[in-house]
């Protein structure tokens, strides 16, 4: 597929390892630090990153502790909001394996079911169909101080969503990586990811969206 005079506009839909936390501060990455800002600079000329990370955002469950978290129901507003749209990336579901959710695997991949059927839906609407890159997550780090009082369980879950996702791709005819391949929690909060893997994210989805378009 070659790129037209046009822009390529990539929508990254995500949690906030879209949006960038720093582990152990709270605060956000610079730009040029985050791995859609660097996925911008790999892809160059011809291409444009939408960034749509949102802290603690989950699949498609509300969360009584933070409001408007829902991915689901953000999700076609979203879509809306940014038409016209050529790729949306998605990497979610570590929120959802929060102690207090309760959520089995499967679970959480009913959410991204549901996330994907959203996002055909869109298309068929809009006569259009978007590319959908799938990203499972990192694995969470149980082995950090503090991991489990918020994330009981979890590494064990998050080490099963990658076969899930896969499945769910291939329903849907998407594109997946699974970045738990090539990246790994930072060992400051065992959830969120330090520059290097930022960097990593980017350089495994430029090569991805290159043989996409080319």
């Amino acid at each position: 597929m070659n790129i037209n005079s046009k822009s390529v506009r990539i929508l990254c839909y995500g949690d906030s390892n879209t949006w960038g936390y720093i582990p152990g501060t709270g605060e956000r990455y610079e730009a040029s630090r985050r791995w859609t800002g660097l996925l911008q600079k790999a892809l160059g000329e011809g291409f444009e990153i939408i960034e749509e990370g949102l802290n603690s955002r989950t699949t498609d469950i509300d969360d009584p502790v933070n409001e408007g978290k829902n991915g689901a129901s953000y999700l076609k507003p979203c879509l809306q909001a940014h038409y016209p749209l050529d790729i949306v990336i998605i990497m979610l579901g570590t929120n959802d394996l929060k102690d207090r959710f309760a959520r089995t695997p499967e679970q959480v991949a009913q959410g991204i079911d549901m996330l994907l059927s959203i996002i055909h839906n869109f298309s068929f609407n809009y006569d259009k169909e978007l590319i959908v890159v799938l990203l499972s997550p990192p694995f969470v780090d149980e082995s950090i101080a503090g991991v489990q009082e918020k994330y009981r369980n979890a590494e064990e879950k998050s080490k099963q969503l990658a076969e899930l996702y896969k499945k769910i791709a291939e329903k849907y005819h998407c594109a997946f990586i699974n970045i738990a391949q090539y990246v790994k929690p930072s060992k400051t909060d065992g959830y969120h990811l330090d520059p290097e893997a930022h960097k990593k994210i980017a350089e495994v989805l430029a090569d991805k969206i290159k043989t996409i378009y080319h």
